[in-house]
């Protein structure tokens, strides 16, 4: 059985990690979610299963904070922060958490713990990750996938001809719409529209001006 395992998406869904998805018998989603609609592309996949977290606002109160599963005779327990699942974890055979945007794989005795990071919007210059997990034979093995970003960014305009960006990708963002479409619709450079829907929704209660402070300008 193949699992692909990602987290903290925050309202973007690269297309690399669609590919990467591919062929998947599941998905799980460690919670971050932000928009729906990410669930329902990933339901074009496989099934899904989803676990609430933090960002996660009323559109998400159906999803459960914590979400204990059997996938092919395996058997999975997932939350968004670690601190959420059952401190006794030896009744699983994959526990998965997110929160952080590290990858981080260990083994628990016979329990797999995994963190896939983070594949939606980069933090700093933390890596873009997800996993794939392999199950069967009575092994379970996890593989990470590290999805590519331009070493250099394009340096930002300045503040006088980027303030009305940002207050536009700030509206745009709260009806929903990722970056990618926030960008197509404007023709603006995506990994600036990036930039800013990231500091926006990494930053509760930013204002346009505190996101300029954030970008250096």
């Amino acid at each position: 059985m193949r699992i692909g395992v990602l987290s903290d998406t925050h309202g973007l869904l690269r297309p690399e990690a669609l590919a990467a998805l591919a062929g998947c018998d599941a998905i799980l989603h460690a919670g971050d979610i932000n928009r729906r609609e990410i669930i329902g592309e990933l339901e074009k996949l496989a099934p899904v299963y989803a676990v609430r977290g933090n960002n996660d606002k009323d559109w998400a109160e159906d999803l459960p904070a914590r979400l204990e599963l059997e996938l092919g005779g395996l058997r999975a327990c997932m939350a968004h922060r670690r601190k959420d699942l059952p401190v006794d974890l030896s009744a699983y055979g994959l526990a998965v958490c997110g929160h952080s945007h590290r990858y981080e794989e260990k083994r628990l005795g016979g329990t797999l713990l995994l963190n896939p990071g983070s594949c939606g919007p980069r933090r700093f210059n933390q890596p873009i990750t997800l996993a794939i997990v392999e199950a069967g034979g009575g092994e379970l093995r996890a593989r990470r996938v590290d999805i590519p970003h331009p070493e250099k960014a394009a340096p930002p305009p300045k503040a006088d001809g980027i303030r009305a960006q940002v207050e536009a990708v700030m509206r745009e963002s709260q009806r929903g719409r990722s970056p990618g479409e926030i960008a197509r619709r404007h023709g603006w450079d995506a990994a600036l529209v990036e930039q800013i829907a990231r500091l926006y929704v990494t930053h509760p209660g930013v204002t346009a001006e505190g996101i300029l402070r954030k970008m250096g300008i």
